[in-house]
């Protein structure tokens, strides 16, 4: 694809503080473009060398990066939720994969919409139940499904439009292709390109931008693709693109190093069929497989920058290029997330919007829970009380005197719950847990050199992420870091306390 028009959108020329009150008329546009589960090192511009994302680099280099970003659960549906409320899950209480959201806060499309945003998502939304008319019910006017996983497929927009127009349509979109030749990508898939789930998601996310740009109201459309999440099925010329391509692989680990872990994690990586220990030429594949599908969605995203830039209203877009969680792609053994290890929860965030984000490279820590209010204070708007999330726009709008930086980042999971269900014949237990594993609701407290993961019941791992920015070397035992733990446990124990002040008690203590 051509770069002249691209070019001339990311044109940005310094910044200017945000008003706090800005006019109707000049609120921008917003547009969110959610990767799932996107690692934070496969991304050219954050220095990795061997996968190719030009679409992705030439917007980095015109907007603010994220250095040290973080989510507030290493799994889909709470993750997306706080980006939504700007809440923590313990708040929001979705905890788990497809529940349902039933707290009276409301979520970033509703507020955008009452503020006269025609509102809009493409893709996967993750809502439960998984509907349109569910999704519509939530703040968003106009939407397009597709989850990405066969028990939502009788919801999918983008399954039913296949139907209608790929002659193949009988084959399941992630079948990949039976006895490669030796040396081809065993993850290739059988429907060709323009037929996938991730072309059907950019293919619409342009149409539905055309239609808000026919309009006079300002918009928020989120686009949300389902790749590069496993399994790792990549079409044509994708799937070849790699090929050869020798990408480093992570450490070798056993049993013996997965048995020192805390149980909840040993558990993660032991369930089902352990892949540990999988076939190594596989795993290239698979690596290959990954990148190729990041390629892909590279493509799709200078497109959808090319229909803004035709569009008229790529001047006045904020634009966010976000993920859900990252991928552990085999470190310390386990595939997927629903950990608190870096790969898991350390996402990659850039965020534009010319004339107004100042570009560049930012090391201050983040949340997922500040996006929200970001969005809100860059579009002149008010940030309900119920938000916990912290605004970054004066960090990145050039008014760094009104930002306090985050000492500390927190997460938290539901272990093992989310990795286990009913049909696997392990079912929770109130006050026994899953499966012989005590319920425990992790978290996490990170600073920019520790990590604290801590599992009740089961211990924890405590990392010096600067003499050890792998995390192999577990200090949660040693008695010259009891303090370190304590200190750590005792500032996690006031995020839950604190957390929830806000919707708890301003504004309702009026007598």
């Amino acid at each position: 694809m051509p770069d002249v028009t691209r070019r001339t959108f990311l044109q940005a020329s310094g910044a200017a503080p945000v008003a706090a009150a800005a006019s109707r008329a000049l609120r921008p546009n917003v547009l969110i473009v959610m990767f799932d589960q996107w690692r934070f090192d496969c991304l050219g511009a954050y220095g990795n060398a061997l996968v190719k994302t030009p679409n992705l680099d030439r917007f980095s280099a015109r907007s603010a990066n994220f250095t040290n970003a973080f989510i507030q659960a290493p799994v889909c549906v709470p993750s997306r939720t706080s980006y939504l409320t700007g809440r923590y899950p313990h708040s929001h209480k979705n905890r788990v994969n497809y529940t349902p959201y039933t707290q009276p806060e409301p979520e970033m499309q509703i507020l955008l919409q009452r503020a006269g945003f025609s509102t809009g998502s493409v893709g996967k939304l993750h809502f439960y139940p998984p509907t349109a008319e569910h999704a519509r019910q939530t703040g968003f006017g106009q939407v397009l499904l597709d989850d990405g996983i066969d028990r939502t497929d009788p919801y999918s927009d983008y399954v039913q439009w296949r139907q209608r127009h790929d002659p193949n349509a009988k084959v399941p979109y992630q079948q990949t292709v039976r006895n490669p030749p030796p040396g081809k990508n065993p993850f290739s898939a059988v429907i060709g390109r323009e037929y996938t789930p991730t072309a059907w998601t950019g293919m619409e996310t342009r149409r539905m931008l055309r239609d808000f740009a026919a309009a006079a109201d300002p918009f928020f459309l989120f686009s949300s693709f389902f790749k590069p999440h496993s399994p790792y099925t990549v079409p044509e010329p994708y799937a070849s693109r790699y090929d050869g391509v020798e990408i480093p692989l992570p450490r070798r680990v056993d049993l013996d190093y997965i048995d020192r872990l805390p149980p909840p994690v040993q558990r993660m990586i032991l369930r089902n069929t352990p892949q540990y220990d999988i076939d190594r030429n596989r795993l290239q594949w698979m690596y290959r497989s990954y990148y190729a599908a990041v390629t892909l969605l590279d493509d799709e995203f200078g497109a959808i920058l090319d229909e803004l830039e035709r569009s008229g209203k790529a001047d006045n877009t904020l634009i966010f290029v976000v993920t859900d969680h990252g991928d552990q792609m085999l470190e310390h053994g386990l595939f997927g997330k629903n950990v608190f290890f870096e790969a898991s929860v350390h996402v990659p965030m850039m965020v534009c919007w010319p004339g107004h984000v100042k570009p560049g490279s930012y090391s201050e820590m983040v949340e997922s829970v500040d996006v929200l209010p970001a969005i809100l204070e860059m579009c002149g708007l008010p940030t309900p009380e119920c938000v916990q999330g912290r605004s970054f726009a004066p960090l990145i709008t050039g008014d760094r005197s009104r930002y306090a930086p985050r000492e500390m980042v927190f997460a938290e999971n539901v272990m093992p719950e989310v990795i286990t269900n009913g049909d696997r014949g392990a079912f929770f237990v109130p006050g026994k847990g899953v499966d012989g594993i005590r319920h425990p609701d992790a978290k996490m407290a990170r600073t920019t050199r520790w990590k604290l993961n801590y599992y009740p019941g089961h211990g924890g791992e405590l990392y010096d992420l600067e003499s050890d920015p792998g995390e192999w070397r577990n200090l949660y035992h040693e008695p010259e870091h009891g303090r370190m733990v304590n200190d750590l446990k005792g500032r996690i124990l006031d995020w839950m306390i604190t957390a929830d002040e806000n919707d708890q008690i301003a504004r309702r203590w009026l007598i």
